[in-house]
């Protein structure tokens, strides 16, 4: 390349969707290959023991996975990725930043599996939280406590997809010296980067839209600081929580087509919503991209679409399981984010570890169902979930 010609390239930015494809790993360098290999080695050969390779040993570090892990950091403006052996393994390994006697303040209506890591594993560690409706930020400030180290967000939230103030929140975090943290799983990359409004650090479930295939099971973090980065594959070298050279490959192939996937899933999933909210017998739907989402206004300032997932409480316990038994489009499965669309029912699946009392303070009623739009006709969609929710 031309001095002139690669400086244009360095001067232009390239955009998201071109990232997607051209990471930096698209091609194996020694083969030409279009594809990253897959390196199935658990060691490595020292040819010279006073100059080791840069790979030693797969759980301190493997080619595959470090192109993930590249890839990831990429993606959201980071400095370092790191890929694990699942969402809640790239989770509990970063809170294990924290130590005996910290405490952290939550977003109140968290993923299941982060509550009951919160409350019946850390806290017999010693590591205290405080759970709080991040929508108002005095909450968030009054539940500041000597000994709070770190704020951990959800945005939208899951499942009633409440909406944080990402850069309000990391601005008073700072202040106080704090550690912010944000499950991004909803959002992706491709809507929300959340190291551009402060947050230190970024995670994933990527088994969801990250994925995007329901055939792998895989979390990411990425650090926004070098220091933050060394601690956290401190962390991940000495629990061995890491992703396999194979999980690592096909979560790589399904991130490639993350914007064309989101692109179509958010539109159905919009039109879903509004016709959702049309009905006279759904008391409820949650969808930031509706006119009277109380959080609309802060979600288009941080985030550059909605997002394909819709919640919607059609009345009482009895009625959702009506609905989740007639449906015959969607898988009725835990997870979301894939290609074939799902539908979910927090109360028995996602929020299962949270008791009935907890579920109803947070508005995760017995009548709520998620449904994570995927690649289908939206109108066969609405169709097949219209003859589920008439009475018999």
């Amino acid at each position: 390349m031309s001095q002139h010609n690669q400086n244009d390239a360095e001067q232009h930015q390239l955009k998201f969707s071109t990232k997607l494809l051209h990471f930096g790993s698209e091609i194996d360098r020694s083969t030409g290959a279009s594809s990253v290999p897959i390196y199935q080695a658990s060691t490595f050969h020292h040819e010279d023991i006073f100059n080791p390779p840069q790979h030693d040993y797969s759980r301190s570090g493997n080619p595959t996975r470090q192109a993930l892990e590249d890839y990831i950091a990429l993606l959201e403006g980071g400095v370092r990725g790191f890929a694990y052996s699942s969402g809640m393994a790239a989770i509990s390994s970063t809170f294990m930043l924290l130590s005996a006697g910290d405490h952290m303040i939550v977003t109140e209506d968290v993923y299941g599996g982060t509550y009951r890591l919160l409350t019946m594993i850390l806290n017999r560690l010693g590591i205290e939280s405080t759970f709080v409706d991040m929508t108002d930020l005095d909450q968030v400030k009054a539940a500041l406590k000597p000994n709070t180290k770190a704020v951990y967000m959800e945005t939208p939230s899951n499942p009633t997809l409440k909406i944080t103030d990402i850069a309000a929140v990391t601005s008073w975090a700072k202040e106080h010296g704090l550690i912010t943290m944000l499950d991004n799983t909803f959002m992706t990359p491709y809507y929300q980067r959340p190291i551009e409004h402060g947050v230190d650090i970024v995670l994933h479930s990527a088994t969801k839209f990250l994925g995007g295939h329901s055939d792998v099971l895989a979390g990411l973090a990425v650090a926004s600081t070098p220091s933050l980065g060394r601690q956290l594959k401190q962390l991940q070298n000495g629990l061995g929580t890491v992703l396999g050279v194979q999980d690592s490959w096909l979560l790589m192939r399904g991130m490639k087509t993350l914007g064309a996937r989101m692109e179509h899933s958010e539109i159905s999933a919009r039109k879903l919503a509004e016709w959702l909210a049309q009905r006279h017998d759904i008391d409820a739907v949650y969808y930031p991209g509706l006119k009277h989402h109380p959080g609309r206004l802060i979600h288009e300032k941080q985030s550059t679409g909605y997002g394909a997932v819709v919640s919607f409480d059609v009345g009482s316990g009895e009625r959702a399981k009506q609905v989740l038994s007639r449906v015959e489009i969607p898988l009725v499965a835990v997870s979301l984010g894939a290609v074939e669309s799902i539908l979910s029912y927090p109360a028995m699946m996602s929020h299962a570890a949270m008791p009935p009392e907890v579920r109803r303070e947070r508005g995760i009623t017995d009548g709520l169902i998620r449904f994570s739009v995927g690649l289908e006709d939206i109108d066969d969609l609405i169709h097949d979930l219209e003859q589920a929710l008439q009475t018999s």
